[in-house]
Protein backbone atom coordinates (compact mmCIF):
# COMPACT_ATOMS: atom_id res chain seq x y z
CA UNK A 1 0.00 0.00 0.00
CA UNK A 2 1.17 3.12 -0.48
CA UNK A 3 0.35 6.39 1.73
CA UNK A 4 1.13 10.22 0.72
CA UNK A 5 1.40 12.38 3.79
CA UNK A 6 1.29 16.42 3.95
CA UNK A 7 2.89 17.60 7.44
CA UNK A 8 4.64 14.60 7.73
CA UNK A 9 7.50 16.38 8.68
CA UNK A 10 5.49 18.21 11.88
CA UNK A 11 4.71 16.37 15.25
CA UNK A 12 1.43 14.52 14.21
CA UNK A 13 2.47 13.86 11.08
CA UNK A 14 5.98 12.29 11.71
CA UNK A 15 3.96 9.52 14.14
CA UNK A 16 1.51 8.68 11.32
CA UNK A 17 4.65 8.41 9.06
CA UNK A 18 5.89 6.10 11.78
CA UNK A 19 2.85 4.10 12.41
CA UNK A 20 2.55 3.65 8.59
CA UNK A 21 5.86 2.39 7.91
CA UNK A 22 5.43 0.00 10.90
CA UNK A 23 2.73 -1.51 8.96
CA UNK A 24 4.23 -2.28 5.83
CA UNK A 25 3.30 1.04 4.09
CA UNK A 26 5.10 2.63 1.42
CA UNK A 27 5.30 6.18 2.59
CA UNK A 28 5.73 9.30 0.44
CA UNK A 29 6.23 12.38 2.66
CA UNK A 30 5.54 16.14 0.96
CA UNK A 31 8.44 18.14 2.06
CA UNK A 32 9.79 21.57 1.21
CA UNK A 33 13.58 22.44 0.83
CA UNK A 34 13.69 24.17 4.63
CA UNK A 35 12.07 21.33 5.79
CA UNK A 36 13.54 20.04 9.17
CA UNK A 37 13.97 16.08 8.74
CA UNK A 38 15.24 15.45 12.15
CA UNK A 39 12.01 13.55 13.37
CA UNK A 40 12.26 11.24 10.12
CA UNK A 41 15.93 10.58 9.24
CA UNK A 42 17.14 7.09 8.73
CA UNK A 43 13.57 6.31 7.93
CA UNK A 44 12.24 4.48 4.86
CA UNK A 45 10.58 6.98 3.33
CA UNK A 46 10.48 8.55 -0.29
CA UNK A 47 10.73 12.22 -0.05
CA UNK A 48 8.21 14.80 -2.77
CA UNK A 49 10.16 17.81 -2.77
CA UNK A 50 7.52 21.08 -3.01
CA UNK A 51 4.09 22.29 -1.12
CA UNK A 52 0.98 22.25 -1.26
CA UNK A 53 0.61 24.70 -4.30
CA UNK A 54 3.52 22.43 -6.66
CA UNK A 55 0.44 20.90 -9.15
CA UNK A 56 2.67 18.72 -11.27
CA UNK A 57 4.24 16.95 -8.49
CA UNK A 58 1.50 16.83 -6.48
CA UNK A 59 -0.11 15.27 -9.40
CA UNK A 60 2.46 12.77 -10.10
CA UNK A 61 2.65 11.63 -6.05
CA UNK A 62 -0.85 11.06 -6.18
CA UNK A 63 -2.23 9.54 -9.21
CA UNK A 64 -0.35 6.41 -7.63
CA UNK A 65 -1.44 6.37 -4.28
CA UNK A 66 -3.84 4.62 -2.02
CA UNK A 67 -4.06 6.85 0.63
CA UNK A 68 -3.93 10.55 1.05
CA UNK A 69 -3.35 11.81 4.62
CA UNK A 70 -3.67 15.97 4.56
CA UNK A 71 -2.21 17.14 7.89
CA UNK A 72 -0.42 19.99 7.07
CA UNK A 73 -1.56 23.42 8.08
CA UNK A 74 -0.65 26.91 9.49
CA UNK A 75 -1.46 27.96 13.22
CA UNK A 76 0.39 30.95 13.73
CA UNK A 77 0.43 33.83 10.96
CA UNK A 78 1.31 37.02 11.06
CA UNK A 79 -0.96 38.05 8.22
CA UNK A 80 -4.74 36.59 8.13
CA UNK A 81 -3.72 35.30 4.44
CA UNK A 82 -1.42 32.46 5.68
CA UNK A 83 -4.06 31.16 7.24
CA UNK A 84 -6.29 31.29 4.34
CA UNK A 85 -3.55 30.11 2.41
CA UNK A 86 -1.96 27.39 4.29
CA UNK A 87 -5.14 26.02 5.92
CA UNK A 88 -8.09 26.79 3.35
CA UNK A 89 -6.90 27.06 0.08
CA UNK A 90 -4.14 24.42 0.34
CA UNK A 91 -6.79 21.84 1.62
CA UNK A 92 -8.77 22.95 -1.63
CA UNK A 93 -6.00 22.96 -4.13
CA UNK A 94 -5.16 19.21 -2.83
CA UNK A 95 -8.67 17.73 -3.21
CA UNK A 96 -9.50 19.44 -6.42
CA UNK A 97 -6.03 17.26 -7.39
CA UNK A 98 -6.61 14.07 -5.58
CA UNK A 99 -10.06 14.04 -7.57
CA UNK A 100 -8.20 14.63 -10.79
CA UNK A 101 -5.66 12.49 -11.01
CA UNK A 102 -6.73 9.23 -8.96
CA UNK A 103 -11.11 10.13 -7.73
CA UNK A 104 -10.77 6.15 -7.02
CA UNK A 105 -8.11 6.39 -3.79
CA UNK A 106 -9.34 4.30 -1.47
CA UNK A 107 -9.49 7.62 1.44
CA UNK A 108 -8.57 10.34 1.58
CA UNK A 109 -8.01 11.46 5.22
CA UNK A 110 -7.91 15.23 6.48
CA UNK A 111 -7.23 16.09 9.91
CA UNK A 112 -8.76 19.04 10.84
CA UNK A 113 -9.40 20.78 14.55
CA UNK A 114 -11.66 21.05 17.03
CA UNK A 115 -11.55 24.54 16.76
CA UNK A 116 -13.42 24.37 13.20
CA UNK A 117 -16.30 24.33 15.39
CA UNK A 118 -15.27 27.33 18.38
CA UNK A 119 -15.45 26.36 22.18
CA UNK A 120 -19.17 24.45 23.78
CA UNK A 121 -21.95 27.12 24.49
CA UNK A 122 -23.18 25.35 26.99
CA UNK A 123 -22.24 22.78 29.41
CA UNK A 124 -22.62 19.79 26.75
CA UNK A 125 -19.45 18.15 24.78
CA UNK A 126 -19.70 18.99 21.45
CA UNK A 127 -20.47 16.06 18.50
CA UNK A 128 -20.17 15.75 15.27
CA UNK A 129 -23.66 16.97 14.33
CA UNK A 130 -22.95 20.36 15.95
CA UNK A 131 -23.12 23.37 13.70
CA UNK A 132 -19.50 25.20 13.82
CA UNK A 133 -19.05 28.72 14.83
CA UNK A 134 -15.45 29.06 15.05
CA UNK A 135 -14.25 32.25 16.83
CA UNK A 136 -10.66 32.54 15.57
CA UNK A 137 -9.10 32.61 11.73
CA UNK A 138 -7.25 29.38 12.84
CA UNK A 139 -10.56 27.86 13.52
CA UNK A 140 -12.39 29.61 10.55
CA UNK A 141 -10.03 28.22 8.00
CA UNK A 142 -10.02 25.18 9.16
CA UNK A 143 -13.58 25.04 9.00
CA UNK A 144 -13.77 26.00 5.41
CA UNK A 145 -11.06 23.61 5.02
CA UNK A 146 -13.56 20.69 5.86
CA UNK A 147 -16.17 22.23 3.59
CA UNK A 148 -13.82 21.97 0.76
CA UNK A 149 -13.12 18.10 1.81
CA UNK A 150 -17.10 17.46 2.35
CA UNK A 151 -17.76 18.82 -1.41
CA UNK A 152 -16.26 16.03 -2.71
CA UNK A 153 -18.05 13.47 -0.49
CA UNK A 154 -20.53 11.88 -3.41
CA UNK A 155 -17.58 11.74 -5.75
CA UNK A 156 -14.55 10.12 -3.53
CA UNK A 157 -14.04 8.63 -0.25
CA UNK A 158 -13.15 11.11 2.38
CA UNK A 159 -13.14 11.62 6.33
CA UNK A 160 -12.42 14.18 8.64
CA UNK A 161 -11.09 13.89 11.89
CA UNK A 162 -11.11 16.74 14.23
CA UNK A 163 -8.73 16.24 17.46
CA UNK A 164 -8.83 18.77 20.48
CA UNK A 165 -5.75 19.94 21.81
CA UNK A 166 -2.62 17.21 20.89
CA UNK A 167 0.36 16.73 23.52
CA UNK A 168 2.84 14.03 23.13
CA UNK A 169 6.84 13.32 22.30
CA UNK A 170 7.79 16.23 19.86
CA UNK A 171 5.52 18.66 20.82
CA UNK A 172 6.78 21.78 21.81
CA UNK A 173 3.74 23.14 23.31
CA UNK A 174 2.38 21.73 26.44
CA UNK A 175 6.62 21.68 26.86
CA UNK A 176 5.88 25.13 27.58
CA UNK A 177 3.47 24.13 30.31
CA UNK A 178 5.73 21.43 32.10
CA UNK A 179 8.86 23.64 32.29
CA UNK A 180 7.13 26.92 33.70
CA UNK A 181 5.67 23.94 36.20
CA UNK A 182 9.11 22.42 37.04
CA UNK A 183 10.10 26.27 37.74
CA UNK A 184 7.98 26.32 40.23
CA UNK A 185 5.23 27.97 39.06
CA UNK A 186 1.76 26.98 37.99
CA UNK A 187 -0.30 29.41 35.63
CA UNK A 188 -4.06 29.07 35.33
CA UNK A 189 -6.01 31.27 32.75
CA UNK A 190 -8.92 33.16 34.63
CA UNK A 191 -10.49 32.63 38.27
CA UNK A 192 -13.02 29.64 37.15
CA UNK A 193 -12.37 26.50 36.25
CA UNK A 194 -11.86 25.85 32.53
CA UNK A 195 -12.23 22.47 30.94
CA UNK A 196 -11.22 20.73 27.78
CA UNK A 197 -10.82 17.58 25.82
CA UNK A 198 -7.56 16.15 25.02
CA UNK A 199 -5.71 13.91 23.27
CA UNK A 200 -2.10 12.01 23.46
CA UNK A 201 -0.89 11.93 20.11
CA UNK A 202 -0.58 7.88 20.15
CA UNK A 203 -4.61 7.74 20.98
CA UNK A 204 -5.05 9.98 18.07
CA UNK A 205 -2.74 8.11 15.09
CA UNK A 206 -4.87 4.64 16.47
CA UNK A 207 -7.78 6.88 15.83
CA UNK A 208 -6.25 7.58 12.38
CA UNK A 209 -5.25 4.64 11.51
CA UNK A 210 -9.25 3.16 12.37
CA UNK A 211 -10.55 5.51 10.30
CA UNK A 212 -8.32 4.50 7.09
CA UNK A 213 -8.89 1.14 7.55
CA UNK A 214 -12.48 0.94 8.60
CA UNK A 215 -15.47 1.04 6.11
CA UNK A 216 -18.08 3.33 6.18
CA UNK A 217 -19.69 5.95 4.17
CA UNK A 218 -17.81 8.54 2.53
CA UNK A 219 -17.77 11.91 4.31
CA UNK A 220 -17.83 10.94 7.76
CA UNK A 221 -16.58 13.11 10.79
CA UNK A 222 -15.34 11.79 13.55
CA UNK A 223 -13.87 13.33 17.14
CA UNK A 224 -10.93 11.61 18.09
CA UNK A 225 -10.02 12.91 22.06
CA UNK A 226 -9.83 11.98 25.62
CA UNK A 227 -12.91 10.06 27.16
CA UNK A 228 -13.27 13.31 29.63
CA UNK A 229 -13.37 16.52 29.91
CA UNK A 230 -10.00 18.07 31.94
CA UNK A 231 -9.56 21.07 33.83
CA UNK A 232 -6.45 22.84 35.32
CA UNK A 233 -6.20 21.32 38.22
CA UNK A 234 -6.65 17.76 36.88
CA UNK A 235 -3.39 18.73 34.39
CA UNK A 236 -1.74 20.88 37.82
CA UNK A 237 -2.28 17.52 40.11
CA UNK A 238 -1.22 15.13 37.10
CA UNK A 239 1.97 17.09 36.62
CA UNK A 240 2.64 17.56 40.15
CA UNK A 241 2.30 13.85 40.88
CA UNK A 242 4.73 12.94 38.01
CA UNK A 243 7.66 15.91 38.74
CA UNK A 244 7.39 15.03 41.92
CA UNK A 245 7.48 18.38 42.76
CA UNK A 246 4.93 21.43 44.06
CA UNK A 247 4.50 24.72 42.32
CA UNK A 248 2.68 27.93 42.77
CA UNK A 249 -0.63 28.12 41.37
CA UNK A 250 -1.28 31.46 39.69
CA UNK A 251 -4.30 32.48 38.38
CA UNK A 252 -4.22 35.22 35.42
CA UNK A 253 -7.09 37.55 35.37
CA UNK A 254 -8.41 37.46 31.45
CA UNK A 255 -7.61 41.39 31.33
CA UNK A 256 -3.94 40.46 32.35
CA UNK A 257 -3.69 37.63 29.07
CA UNK A 258 -5.49 40.43 26.64
CA UNK A 259 -2.99 42.77 27.71
CA UNK A 260 0.18 40.50 27.06
CA UNK A 261 -1.27 39.65 23.86
CA UNK A 262 -2.05 42.72 22.74
CA UNK A 263 1.70 43.80 23.24
CA UNK A 264 3.13 40.68 21.60
CA UNK A 265 0.77 40.80 18.63
CA UNK A 266 2.20 44.86 18.29
CA UNK A 267 5.44 43.74 18.77
CA UNK A 268 5.39 41.04 16.40
CA UNK A 269 4.86 43.33 13.39
CA UNK A 270 8.56 44.46 13.87
CA UNK A 271 9.70 40.25 13.77
CA UNK A 272 10.09 37.96 11.48
CA UNK A 273 8.04 35.56 13.55
CA UNK A 274 4.11 35.82 14.49
CA UNK A 275 3.52 36.06 18.31
CA UNK A 276 2.63 32.58 19.93
CA UNK A 277 0.44 34.90 22.26
CA UNK A 278 -1.95 36.93 19.96
CA UNK A 279 -5.60 38.76 20.33
CA UNK A 280 -6.95 36.06 18.24
CA UNK A 281 -5.26 33.69 21.05
CA UNK A 282 -6.43 35.19 23.87
CA UNK A 283 -9.79 34.75 23.02
CA UNK A 284 -9.32 31.06 22.28
CA UNK A 285 -7.42 30.52 25.67
CA UNK A 286 -10.40 32.42 27.87
CA UNK A 287 -13.19 30.51 27.07
CA UNK A 288 -14.74 27.77 29.67
CA UNK A 289 -14.91 24.88 27.47
CA UNK A 290 -13.77 23.50 24.57
CA UNK A 291 -15.10 19.66 25.38
CA UNK A 292 -15.89 17.07 22.47
CA UNK A 293 -17.28 13.65 22.98
CA UNK A 294 -15.66 10.39 21.36
CA UNK A 295 -19.16 8.57 21.17
CA UNK A 296 -19.30 8.37 17.28
CA UNK A 297 -15.44 7.24 17.59
CA UNK A 298 -15.95 4.70 19.86
CA UNK A 299 -19.51 3.59 18.11
CA UNK A 300 -18.31 3.07 14.14
CA UNK A 301 -14.40 2.94 14.44
CA UNK A 302 -14.09 1.09 17.44
CA UNK A 303 -11.83 3.54 19.07
CA UNK A 304 -10.60 3.50 22.40
CA UNK A 305 -8.17 5.90 24.24
CA UNK A 306 -5.55 3.31 25.65
CA UNK A 307 -3.62 6.15 27.66
CA UNK A 308 -4.96 7.71 31.10
CA UNK A 309 -3.72 11.36 31.33
CA UNK A 310 -1.17 10.54 34.02
CA UNK A 311 0.28 7.80 31.75
CA UNK A 312 0.04 9.60 28.61
CA UNK A 313 2.21 12.64 30.61
CA UNK A 314 4.40 10.11 32.26
CA UNK A 315 5.70 9.08 28.56
CA UNK A 316 5.47 12.82 27.46
CA UNK A 317 7.46 14.00 30.58
CA UNK A 318 10.12 11.32 30.34
CA UNK A 319 11.09 11.98 26.45
CA UNK A 320 11.40 15.43 27.16
CA UNK A 321 14.19 14.35 29.65
CA UNK A 322 16.04 11.59 27.86
CA UNK A 323 16.21 14.69 24.74
CA UNK A 324 17.17 16.88 27.65
CA UNK A 325 14.43 19.50 26.98
CA UNK A 326 12.84 19.45 30.43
Amino acid sequence: MKAFITGATGFVGSHLTDRLIDKGFEVYCLKRKTSSLKWLEGKKIKYVEGDLFSNEILKDTIKDMDYVFHIAGVVKSKKMEGFEIGNHLATKNLIEITYDVNPGIKKFIFVSSLASCGPNPDDKPINETYEPEPITTYGITKRKAEEEVLKYKDKMNVTIIRPPAIFGPRDTEILIYFKTYNKGLNSLIGCRDKYLSLIYVEDLIDGIVLAMEKDFKSGEIFFICSNKAYNWDDVGNTTSKILDKKALKLKIPHWFVFTVGTIAQFFSIFSKNAATLNIEKCIDITRKRWVCTNEKAKRILGFEEKHTLEESFRKTIEWYKEMKWL
